[in-house]
């Protein structure tokens, strides 16, 4: 008799990530896509509905989340239900069911030092194990107490951190895409220069996720915390500025200022760029350099456009 593949179920399939997982050439047949009109992953009722079929072997991938780190700041109680409540959620029902969750987390879950503090700053990447501190933000602190609940309801799921994820189209809200129109629009544009991190293009994040998946429960992966996310660090400015040279446009346009210049709900980290080391060591793929994969990501445009 032939075994069965496994389902994979990818969770917050109508947003950036889930979009691109169904996208990736990778992706398997055996895939089923859940959105927020399919399942609520906050509502400890909804879950078991929704994965009703779940069974041993099965994945379930979760890119759903409470992503508006402003926002939060005056919505604790929504952040929580969606970033911790959900994925205990989640991990209950993998664990019940003898199946795999990789719940995708994010660089905020780092305390680190916020853009606007002065002194000293970190200029080292964290690792998985690194101790997480107590973070800055809501946004950051739910999708912590998130990725804690998981582990500890079921032990055997995994965590993948992320960072800057974007996909680059002129209609995407993420930071690429808002450049994109800015160019278009403005004559200048100004954009912080004191917070580094890694941005990640989502296409790369996804077919990582895939190779992750393909591989199986690798008791090098079971438990634990990856970091992924496209190497090499840089500023919002920097990547300003790339992005520009991408469209043709004189990167000179493009100015740097401070994030005390732009003040926002939510205090932004000076520095959080995620080490791939562990990423490796388990036998997957290290992601492109971040500057190469926005190439990539705005050519793809073009050529979709043309």
């Amino acid at each position: 008799m032939t075994a069965m593949s496994p389902t994979i179920f990818v969770i917050g399939a109508t947003g950036q990530l889930g979009t691109a997982l169904q996208a990736e050439p990778a992706a398997p047949d055996g895939l089923r896509a859940l959105g927020s009109a399919d399942i609520d992953i906050a509502d400890a009722a909804s879950v078991p509905t929704a994965l009703a079929d779940l069974g041993p072997g099965d994945v379930v991938l979760n890119c759903a989340a409470y992503t508006d780190v402003d926002g939060a700041e005056s919505d604790s109680a929504g952040a929580y239900a969606v970033n911790r409540d959900g994925p205990g959620n989640l991990a209950r029902a993998t664990r019940a069911a003898g199946a795999w969750l990789i719940h995708v987390s994010t660089d905020y879950v780092f305390a680190g030092a916020a853009a606007t503090t002065t002194g000293p700053r970190r200029q080292v990447a964290y690792e998985p194990d690194d101790v997480s501190g107590t973070p800055e933000t809501v946004y950051g602190a739910s999708k912590l107490a998130g990725e804690d609940l998981a582990r500890e309801l079921d032990p055997a799921a995994t965590i993948v951190r992320t960072a800057w994820v974007y996909t680059g189209g002129p209609d995407s809200r993420d930071f690429v895409g808002t450049m994109r129109r800015l160019e278009a629009s403005r004559d200048t544009v100004s954009v912080v220069d004191d917070q580094t991190g890694s941005p990640t293009y989502a296409a790369d994040l996804a077919a990582g996720l895939w190779e992750l998946v393909a591989r199986g429960h690798d008791p090098r992966v079971a438990g634990g915390v990856l970091h992924a996310t496209n190497s090499g660090s840089v500023t919002w400015f920097a990547v300003a500025r790339a992005v520009f040279a991408e469209l043709g446009a004189d990167p000179e346009r493009v100015h740097p200022c401070t994030t005390a210049d732009f003040p926002r709900p939510a205090p932004r980290p000076a520095y959080s760029v995620l080490s791939g080391d562990a990423w490796v060591q388990a036998g997957l793929t290290p992601l492109r350099d971040w500057r190469s994969a926005l190439h990539a990501a705005v050519a793809l445009d073009h050529a979709s456009v043309d």
